[in-house]
């Protein structure tokens, strides 16, 4: 059953985790790069993959013999990281600028990512599916109009007030790798 409450939080997760506003610098050097990003195919092609995934990805974690609550622990690690990230302005690790901007670098890696993949998966240990599909639809609505509005976007937020945004969303992603963790460690104790 829809639940504003599950879909409001899945939302915020994936908002935090794809951090599509703290990408608007990349976004913007793949423009320049190579003229022209198709921003519609990338939403669409990108929510395909994450609303697969979704549904897929426990059944290959059985195959390898690995729990929901596992996988939301150790996505719980890589969500801190990722927030740590985002507050401390130091990149762990970052594949480099891609070459062209097409379906592979917007769609793959960088709007369903690892990161985004992991917390998927943790997602679903704590949601309904429907909720946390709602929760993509509305994360790739928002994607698209990021993706169309870049430059106008840098532009009126200027460079302090992405890093301002960046660090609010790290926060908040902290948060809810600290939840995820104690959610399910005790179900694996």
């Amino acid at each position: 059953m829809f639940d504003p409450r599950e879909i409001l939080s899945a939302g915020m997760v994936l908002f935090a985790v794809i951090d599509i506003i703290g990408n608007i610098p990349l976004v913007i050097t793949l423009r320049e790069k190579v003229g022209h990003i198709q921003s519609g195919k990338a939403s669409i092609v990108s929510a395909c993959i994450m609303i697969a995934f979704l549904f897929i990805g426990e059944e290959i974690l059985n195959l390898i013999g690995i729990d929901i609550n596992s996988f939301a622990v150790a996505g719980s690690f890589v969500l801190l990281f990722m927030a740590l990230e985002m507050i401390l302005g130091v990149s762990l690790y970052r594949d480099d600028v891609p070459e062209t901007a097409s379906i592979v670098p917007l769609a793959f890696p960088m709007i369903a990512g690892a990161g985004t993949m992991t917390s998927l998966l943790s997602l679903r240990a704590e949601y309904d599916v429907v909720n946390i599909i709602v929760a993509i639809v509305i994360n790739v609505v928002i994607v698209y109009a990021i993706l169309k509005s870049s430059k106008g976007i840098q532009k009126v937020l200027g460079k302090s007030g992405i890093n301002i945004i960046r660090k609010v969303f790290g926060i908040v992603l902290l948060a809810i790798a600290v939840k995820l963790f104690t959610t399910n460690i005790g179900q694996l104790i």
